[in-house]
């Protein structure tokens, strides 16, 4: 699953998986798909299940007294919305309302849904071209120091 893909998002907040990445989640046989917040940019990640799993049981496990794992684990645990996921049927993943005032999006504009290997992340689409041209984001955060335990997790 790589490759962005410029796609719209419905006026109840859901967005459709484009077809090229259908493929892989049917192959997994995926039943869950997670949403919740980018710690870093003003962005959402999409997890299949089966990733999810791995991310979560990895931040549980830190050490939760370091502000910075703590900040980590509010944002990624705390923000997470655990949908049932139907791989065979027209695979529409529900963004809540917080996730999207979160990452600016809604139903007037488009959005940016990036394949990130094992994940999506979904920007804002004026965002994303921004990202991709060099330019900042008043919102994103680049200047954190992470602790070791951190440094060897993906998200």
């Amino acid at each position: 699953m790589f490759g962005f893909t410029t796609i719209s998002i419905d006026a109840k907040g859901r967005l459709a998986i484009p077809a090229k990445y259908r493929d892989h989640l049917q192959a997994k046989q995926e039943t869950q798909i997670v949403v919740t917040r980018d710690p870093q940019y003003p962005a959402l990640k999409i997890y299949p299940g089966s990733e999810w799993t791995q991310i979560a049981h990895g931040l549980q496990s830190l050490q939760g007294l370091d502000p910075i794992v703590r900040n980590l684990q509010w944002t990624i645990l705390g923000n997470a919305s655990v949908s049932e996921f139907d791989p065979s049927g027209r695979m529409l993943i529900l963004v809540p309302s917080e996730l999207r005032e979160y990452a600016d999006i809604n139903a007037s504009n488009k959005v940016a849904l990036v394949g990130m290997g094992n994940k999506f992340e979904i920007w804002n689409d004026q965002n994303w071209e921004m990202r991709q041209t060099g330019g900042s984001l008043s919102t994103e955060i680049l200047e954190v120091v992470l602790p070791e335990s951190i440094k060897t997790m993906t998200f």
